[in-house]
């Protein structure tokens, strides 16, 4: 069903695009009783959330995208509560035969034995040590992942098995885990790329209303940071005319925060979040929407979005190259590092399994 645009408290998306991969969709009509401007004035509420299990048999994902630093993730969710407008995941949760609007941020699915899972695959005689990434879809640390644990019980595996794990999050109770993370850090096992957009609080809100505050996230990478745990800033995504101005602030605030390495990522808009992020861009930015959108269209070869490898998380063209040499140059003058994170891959070893015998000499 394709909704009119409503700004609801707490969410991102202001629609509910249909699939593209149904066979039916809908469209909202004004009945000549003004029921849809009524009902947009009268609906100031946020969309609940619902918790689906997820009957996934394997947790372990693999890609061979050369933009991406690693080849090995796993996804505790489906979908996230963050309810960011960009992210690029949205496009995901139609293989589910949801939205990627508001659906993406109210219909989450999890994966209860995700750790049950992790340590079958990781006991496989077949596998083969490689660091995994935790968050490299949706947020391993969103909301509702404060009372259901399944991020916590995937590291109690690892730490059992010294698999090493990479984090990226934008979620601040991810220093609930210190434990865990502090002592896989130390054994060289773990590294933590926290997420910052912007340090601005009015547009956070707007942009990834259930994310973590800019000064929290801040916090967070200096408890990290301070914890010994290598600790990183992902700058994320680059929105030209909306955060650009702040690549430079973001950088120095990571680095005075404890943050030694640093990343970024340009705006990504594929399918339906291109015509969601213009939605949003006429709601929030109406005056700067054309601007936007031109510069984006600038560095994606005149287009919203381009996929091709190479290009696509940083796009092409004179605006992409000047954020490129000003992130650079930012990282030079506080001293972060951009090069990533290498973790330890030859402590892994397969602990006794409940029930094994251990033989003893006497």
């Amino acid at each position: 069903m394709v909704h009119r645009a409503i700004h609801h408290k707490g969410r991102g998306a202001l629609t509910n695009p249909a699939s593209r991969f149904s066979a039916t969709a809908g469209e909202d009509f004004d009945d000549g009783w003004d029921t849809l401007d009524r009902a947009a004035e009268e609906d100031d509420t946020a969309p609940a959330t619902h918790l689906h299990r997820d009957p996934t048999r394997r947790v372990i994902s693999r890609n061979e995208s050369p933009d991406v630093p690693f080849s090995a993730s796993i996804n505790p969710y489906k979908g996230c509560a963050h309810g960011c407008i960009y992210c690029f995941a949205r496009p995901t949760h139609e293989y589910l035969d949801h939205s990627s609007g508001l659906d993406f941020e109210t219909e989450i699915y999890y994966k209860p034995d995700a750790a049950e899972l992790f340590e079958a695959e990781l006991r496989h005689p077949r596998y083969r040590c490689e660091a995994i990434t935790l968050g490299a879809n949706t947020d391993p640390y969103q909301p509702d992942d404060r009372h259901l644990g399944i991020t916590r019980s995937i590291l109690e595996v690892a730490h059992r098995f010294n698999q090493p794990i990479s984090i990226i999050t934008k979620g601040a109770h991810v220093t609930r885990d210190l434990d865990l993370i502090g002592d896989l850090a130390h054994r060289n096992l773990a590294s933590v790329f926290v997420s910052l957009t912007s340090l601005d609080n009015g547009l956070k809100r707007h942009l990834e209303p259930r994310a973590a505050a800019p000064a929290q996230r801040l916090r967070t990478i200096e408890a990290l940071a301070h914890a010994g745990v290598p600790t990183g800033a992902l700058v994320a995504p680059v929105i030209p005319m909306i955060t650009d101005a702040e690549i430079e602030h973001l950088v120095g605030a990571a680095a005075d925060a404890g943050a030694t390495r640093a990343g970024y990522v340009m705006l990504r808009l594929p399918h339906a979040i291109k015509h969601l992020f213009r939605e949003w861009l006429a709601a929030h930015y109406p005056e700067r929407a054309e601007h936007v959108m031109s510069l984006i269209n600038q560095m994606r070869g005149g287009a919203d979005y381009d996929s091709a490898w190479g290009t696509r998380m940083t796009g092409t063209g004179t605006y992409a190259d000047l954020i490129a040499k000003r992130f650079a140059l930012a990282c030079r003058r506080t001293g972060i590092n951009g090069k990533r994170f290498s973790l330890d891959t030859t402590a892994f070893r397969v602990p006794p399994a409940a029930g094994d015998q251990i033989g003893f000499d006497f």
